[in-house]
């Protein structure tokens, strides 16, 4: 599975620390996000991750800001993506077998490494249920998305 990665600037050491697990794991990692503790703004940041995943250059997206919230929002912005913020891993797997969300965030400054790896794997490792009732709601939000 190949997965994208974002940040800003409050999140680069938490961001190397996933993806050195993530590459542990064996997943293929796509760095989207800053490597510097210069200011970089978590629209941009949530904006490249969520135009990976709706062109398919990745699988799913793992955004971090501060506190994950941020940069929820601006994924959420895009078509298409149903980014969750998430700070513990029970949301995480729920939200990848009820939502089938595409981007998990959490923040750097809510999180410790070690649960922001439990957070992932919990992510990555669930897949969609496919049932009909998650499948009517998602298609309701799409719906919602179509009529904006």
């Amino acid at each position: 599975m190949k997965v994208g990665i974002s940040n800003d600037h409050a999140a680069v050491e938490l961001k190397n620390s996933v993806m050195e697990h993530l590459k542990s794991e064996g997943y293929e990692v796509v760095n989207y996000g800053t490597d510097s503790h210069e200011s970089y703004d978590y629209p941009i940041a949530g904006a490249t991750l969520a135009k990976a995943v709706l062109n398919k250059e990745v699988d799913l997206g793992i955004a971090i800001c501060g506190t994950g919230v941020g940069i929820s929002i601006a994924c959420n912005k895009h078509k298409g993506i149903r980014a969750c913020c998430c700070s513990e891993a029970t949301s995480a797997r729920l939200t990848r077998e009820h939502n089938n969300a595409n981007i998990i965030c959490f923040g750097a400054r809510i999180v410790s490494t070690e649960l922001a790896n439990d957070i992932v794997d919990a992510f990555l490792k669930t897949p969609f249920s496919n049932g009909e009732r998650h499948n009517k709601r998602i298609r309701q939000i799409v719906e919602i998305e179509e009529n904006q």
